[in-house]
């Protein structure tokens, strides 16, 4: 559990946009007493260092990082830390996540300027696990996940008569979700989200919004509150699916079980949730999580919409010879379809896995017909 935090934020002056990372004064490593992370960079930024309990994790922010040309062997693993991923999180800022072995708190954490530009140095020593759990935590920054340009607390749609779609394109960032011989989910699925998305537009009546435009990783519970925030009708959050078998192929269309689902059911939970902790999210900071989202009144409305549209959905896909897996009809406890106040659908757009997937999705063409399908099932939807 998640009890307090721990906060080292420099306030750099004038620092630049295109701060580079140098990988050969960056990397990881360990002495005796002691698991040491170094940043080298062009210039100093804007950053804070925290830790999180369950499991343990090092988060590093930097704002105003540029990271190309770091490879994944900058920041090689030891034997205190097991994991190491990096990359866009939010507008302007971007992470590094270290995944703990053990109870290693921050001692040390600074940056300096240098000849060659700056360096950030973070030195973790061993503690109790009771002494790390009470220290950790994200620093208390109320605005950090919400995104540029829109307050999700204050925003009050206006209640225009315009059928409203959030289209949600998975993963993002730090979190790039599946991958397969070079085309990554969050690409793919950004890329259909935008084509949906001005497909949408020009239908009469009907407005189109996206959780992010760019490649950036956005929490679950932001997801959602950015759907609320636009006055949704409808949420339609895109993903696609990887297997270690090349077998599996088609599009499916998952909405909120009840229970916890078949077996496949439960492997997309675990597979879509951990996004969250793989990019560092203090999950217990998003307390509407289940208090404000779980409304079992409300959702006796939107459950059965989201299921019928799913239905709809699948014959348009079906109808545009959109390649369609043997069971399309799934039902997940996925956070992203426990909204009360809106129907939503979770679809898994193919396989990356698959190679006639793959090829589809990453073609322009492939995609036109799944949009079409999406287009017309909304068209469909919105008149009934």
């Amino acid at each position: 559990m998640i009890r307090a935090c721990l906060l080292v934020l420099l306030l750099a002056t004038g620092a630049a946009a295109d701060v580079r990372v140098d990988p050969a004064r960056s990397g990881i490593d360990h002495h005796w007493r002691s698991l040491r992370v170094a940043v080298g960079l062009s210039d100093v930024v804007p950053y804070r260092v925290f830790t999180l309990d369950a499991p343990r994790r090092l988060v590093l922010d930097f704002q105003g990082v540029d990271w190309t040309g770091v490879g994944d062997d900058t920041f090689v693993a030891t034997g205190r830390a097991s994991a190491v991923r990096f990359g866009p999180m939010r507008p302007g800022w971007s992470r590094l996540v270290v995944d703990l072995a053990g109870p290693y708190a921050v001692a040390e954490a600074g940056m300096r300027r240098v000849d060659a530009g700056a360096a950030l140095m973070v030195v973790l020593r061993p503690v109790s696990a009771a002494a790390f759990a009470e220290r950790a935590g994200a620093p208390p920054d109320p605005g950090w996940d919400v995104l540029a340009g829109l307050d999700p607390v204050h925003a009050t749609p206006a209640d225009d008569g315009v059928f409203t779609v959030v289209i949600d394109p998975g993963h993002g960032g730090i979190d790039p979700g599946a991958e397969r011989n070079g085309v990554r989910e969050a690409d793919v699925m950004l890329l259909l989200a935008q084509e949906l998305a001005a497909s949408l537009g020009a239908v009469d009546g009907v407005r189109a919004v996206l959780t992010r435009e760019d490649d950036i990783f956005v929490p679950l519970s932001v997801r959602m509150t950015l759907a609320r925030a636009a006055g949704a009708d409808l949420f339609l959050s895109l993903h696609a699916d990887a297997l270690e078998e090349d077998a599996a192929m088609g599009a499916s269309v998952y909405t909120l079980a009840d229970d916890g689902g078949d077996t496949a059911s439960a492997r997309m939970v675990e597979r879509h949730e951990r996004g969250d902790l793989l990019s560092g999210v203090d999950l217990e900071a998003t307390g509407d999580r289940v208090a404000t989202v779980l409304m079992d009144l409300a959702r006796a409305r939107t459950g059965p919409q989201g299921q019928r549209f799913a239905d709809v959905l699948v014959a348009a896909l079906r109808a545009a010879d959109v390649p369609v897996n043997s069971q399309p009809r799934r039902h997940g406890q996925l956070a992203v379809l426990s909204a009360a106040d809106f129907p939503s659908v979770l679809v898994e757009a193919g396989f990356l896995s698959n190679t006639r997937d793959r090829a589809f999705l990453a073609s322009a063409a492939g995609r036109a017909r799944i949009v079409e399908a999406m287009v017309a099932a909304v068209t469909t939807w919105k008149t009934r």
